[in-house]
């Protein structure tokens, strides 16, 4: 086991890091700001709620259609470019998903919001990856956790255009002009240059040469089948930590009060107890991987979610369910910017790429838990459809391994 040594960042690397943190802030607030305007979207259109359900789902399904090409428009036009590109791209299908004035177009560009947001996403943590590189210890945890302010500030906003009877037009206009210019801003202060840093270049040449030497005959890189076996591994733990947030989702206020008889304000809880603890967790987390390596956190956060969670169903209170979400969002908190990171260091693969295909096959579990979850529901209930949860849990500990178990310590007062 190896300890790196910290050194202290630049003013370049913490103006970095404060851009990234606003491109972070301004992807969780953008969609964030439509959310709560869904009911009177769905009223004014006039639709059902298997239309309104289908076309809800457009979002994931452009996010897992585009989501392979991220890593090619990162490659093309840098991280933060693509970021800040993607970001404007998004506001716009946000726009004009809450001017829609049919189904299909509220669709439509609900898709193209999707899309644009996987971009978004895998350009911001590449980004955010770079920076982490060039400060020499964790800290992507808490660009995860700034997205999770930008959420709640995003609703918080819509709340406030609702209460003051904004038009939903004028409120997304806003929205979407405020952090378009907020990424723009945010793009200047990012790092500058290629994605690969200088001291990378020669590392990054010499894995070309190796792939070179072991490629096929066409020339093709030939990836090791551990390496197939960890990006598989990493693509299992990132999709673990969008169930256990599905779950709080879509099925935490139903499953407190329709099957635990909570009121509809107690229900709501379990969701924010999730959303807080994973908040907490986010926050908490660099400190955590810096001092005990990613492995040892990752699989200490399994077990806590599956414990917790698995005790809060086998004995079902609501204020132990309550306890049991909040558990499984303190457990899991790390997870996907854990194996964002390995992915995007494993070796055989172009830049960008394992980020990317982690980052698409994990929307798979946000686009296909809730039908799986429901199905479960519908025929032993929704009690046991939960058990996704703790399972999830189980099966991070089980892959912990593939995480890297690096310890880092703090720079001397001499550094």
């Amino acid at each position: 086991m190896t300890i790196d040594v910290l050194r202290r960042p630049g003013l370049a690397e913490r103006q970095a890091r404060a851009a990234v943190a606003v491109l972070f802030f301004t992807n969780g607030a953008l969609f964030a700001n439509l959310l709560p305007r869904y009911p009177q979207i769905k009223a004014d259109l006039g639709i059902g709620n298997a239309a309104y359900g289908l076309a809800v789902a457009a979002f994931p399904a452009g996010a897992v259609v585009a989501g392979l090409g991220a890593g090619v428009l990162v490659r093309r036009l840098g991280s933060a470019r693509a970021a800040v590109a993607s970001t404007l791209l998004t506001a716009a299908g946000i726009l004009v998903a809450g001017l829609a004035q049919s189904v299909m177009l509220f669709a439509m560009a609900l898709f193209l919001a999707g899309a644009m947001d996987a971009f978004t996403d895998v350009a911001q943590n590449a980004h955010g990856l770079r920076v982490q590189r060039r400060y020499g210890r964790s800290i992507i945890n808490s660009f995860h956790a700034i997205w999770s302010i930008g959420a709640v500030t995003g609703g918080a906003m819509a709340a406030g255009a609702i209460a003051l009877d904004l038009p939903l037009g004028v409120h997304l206009l806003i929205s979407g002009v405020l952090f378009g210019v907020t990424a723009c801003v945010a793009l200047r202060f990012c790092l500058p240059g290629p994605d690969t840093e200088p001291a990378e270049e020669k590392e990054t040449e010499a894995k070309e040469e190796s792939r070179e030497k072991g490629s096929t005959g066409g020339g093709r890189p030939l990836l090791t089948s551990r390496t197939r076996y960890v990006l598989a591994a990493l693509v299992l733990i990132a999709t673990a930590g969008t169930l256990v947030e599905d779950a709080g989702n879509s099925w935490a206020a139903l499953y407190l009060s329709d099957s635990l008889n909570a009121s509809a304000a107690l229900a709501a809880s379990g969701f924010i107890a999730l959303v807080g603890a994973q908040f907490v967790g986010r926050i908490l987390g660099d400190r955590f991987v810096d001092r005990f390596g990613q492995r040892a956190v990752a699989r200490a956060g399994g077990f806590i979610a599956a414990a917790g969670m698995g005790l809060a169903l086998a004995v079902p209170t609501v204020p132990g369910t309550i306890l049991g979400f909040a558990a499984a969002g303190f457990g899991v908190a790390t997870l996907v910017p854990a194996a964002m990171h390995e992915a995007d260091e494993l070796p055989g693969l172009k830049p960008g790429s394992g980020l990317t295909i982690v980052s698409w096959l994990m929307r798979l579990g946000f686009l296909l838990s809730p039908p799986v979850v429901g199905l479960v529901a519908d025929e032993a209930g929704l009690r046991l459809g939960l058990l996704v949860v703790p399972l999830a849990g189980a099966l991070v500990v089980v892959l912990a391994g593939v995480l890297g178990s690096r310890k880092r310590r703090p720079a001397s007062d001499e550094g």
